[in-house]
């Protein structure tokens, strides 16, 4: 790794979007040399309120701890939320978008006025219900960043959220293959 990367995660509360970008940032910095951080600014939210967070990455110490950041990645996870969030708000002319969407990709990038931006479709709530039997798309959609990034190959990702979730030790062997399960289908099916 060689290069910057500024990843923000947009959902609601109980998604996983903080999770995501905190586990992101975990299994990216155990490369040697390679330094991550993740957040979110929130308040005392409920359930199912907006939140933004965050996933920076780079070859040198990170001292910024600000929210502000122009994006390479913007993330969507949660499908109610578009239109409603400025996905493009500070992306790089050459960034990525991977949302959470049962829309094909082209309906996506008129919605959002995303054309000349690489824009990557999963049905990660779908995949989550199949895997995990709620709509959580949080590690689905670690797995879509990681194929559209290449950060990780699918195995990588997937066994090292999997040694996370066991490390945690709170979570039974159905959740941890369901989250794996749904990593690898993401990885397999983002477009």
């Amino acid at each position: 790794m060689s290069k910057k990367l500024d990843i923000r995660w947009h959902g609601r509360a109980g998604q996983g979007a903080v999770t995501a970008a905190k586990t992101l940032a975990e299994l990216i910095s155990q490369e040697e040399g390679v330094y991550a951080q993740g957040f979110a600014v929130y308040g005392a939210e409920k359930r199912g309120a907006p939140v933004i967070a965050f996933t920076r990455i780079d070859d040198k110490v990170i001292r910024d701890h600000s929210e502000y950041m122009e994006p390479d990645i913007v993330l969507l996870l949660d499908p109610t939320l578009l239109g409603l969030v400025d996905v493009k708000e500070g992306l790089k002319d050459n960034g990525k978008v991977i949302v959470n969407t049962s829309f094909d990709k082209e309906q996506v990038i008129e919605e959002l006025g995303l054309q000349g931006y690489d824009v990557y479709v999963v049905d990660a709530n779908k995949i989550s219900i199949d895997a995990l039997g709620r709509a959580i798309p949080n590690t689905p959609m670690i797995g879509a960043l990681a194929k559209v990034t290449g950060l990780f190959s699918k195995d990588e990702i997937s066994k090292g959220v999997v040694e996370l979730l066991e490390h945690e030790g709170k979570f039974p062997q159905k959740i941890i293959d369901g989250n794996r399960e749904a990593i690898e289908k993401a990885y397999e099916e983002v477009k």
